[in-house]
């Protein structure tokens, strides 16, 4: 006779968690609406405090609250689901479409890095940086205009990469990965420089993705990546 295992008791911040999403899977609290309180979960589930915000900090991260310090906990709009970024190969990305990819390179130098700069790659003001000007083309299209610095000390051979052959992106992987990257995305109008190299009006809207990588707390690179808004779709999967 077969024996039914029994399903492992889920740890107490989960319980509470599980409520929550399924609440708001079944549209108990719609968008907006404010959610029970700390001080009710506590007491409903024989809780801790630590407990409760530990659930309501992941559904938070899920991008299906809100929170606000001092009112309360809010069900999120769902154009306001947060998604997760995953760093991929532009290469990779055009060839998975089918298409061909090719690059031109049209800055592959050693500068020095201004004070700005230089903080933000955790190097001495004037320190050697490395600096790339790359375009990025899907079946002959301009599609991303990536203007890059990058630390010497984890990529001292950089500049000897042919960058026609192999992205920035993929040598990097292999030569430093990274630990941690931090993005800001923004939709913003090109500059005159980055317009005529992309072939758009300088008015053109314009996806731009700012990216820093860093691995064991050394910044590895910074690099500004520009995208027609008419030829690119920035993708990523929530599941609730």
């Amino acid at each position: 006779m077969a024996v039914a295992l029994a399903e492992a008791p889920l740890a107490p911040y989960a319980r509470v968690k599980k409520y929550l999403k399924e609440g708001l899977a079944a549209g108990r609290w719609t968008p907006g609406e404010l959610m029970p309180s700390e001080t009710e979960l506590v007491a409903e589930f024989g809780v801790s405090r630590m407990t409760v915000n530990r659930a309501l900090r992941e559904l938070r991260a899920e991008g299906l609250v809100d929170r606000s310090q001092g009112v309360g906990t809010f069900a999120a709009h769902p154009y306001r689901l947060s998604s997760t970024l995953t760093i991929r190969d532009l290469h990779e990305e055009i060839e998975a479409r089918g298409h061909r990819h090719h690059a031109e390179v049209h800055l592959k130098r050693e500068e020095r890095a201004p004070r700005e700069l230089a903080e933000r790659l955790g190097l001495a003001a004037g320190a050697p940086v490395f600096h790339s000007l790359i375009v990025h083309h899907d079946n002959g299209v301009p599609l991303q205009c990536e203007d890059r610095y990058v630390n010497p000390a984890c990529a001292p051979g950089y500049l000897e990469v042919d960058f026609t052959r192999t992205t920035p992106t993929h040598y990097l992987l292999e030569v430093a990965p990274f630990w941690e990257a931090q993005f800001a995305i923004e939709a913003s109008a090109p500059t005159d420089k980055e317009a005529r190299l992309l072939g758009i009006a300088p008015a053109d809207p314009c996806l731009v993705v700012v990216r820093r990588t860093v691995s064991r707390g050394v910044p590895i690179t910074i690099a500004r990546l520009v995208h027609p808004g008419a030829r690119y779709q920035l993708e990523a999967s929530f599941s609730p």
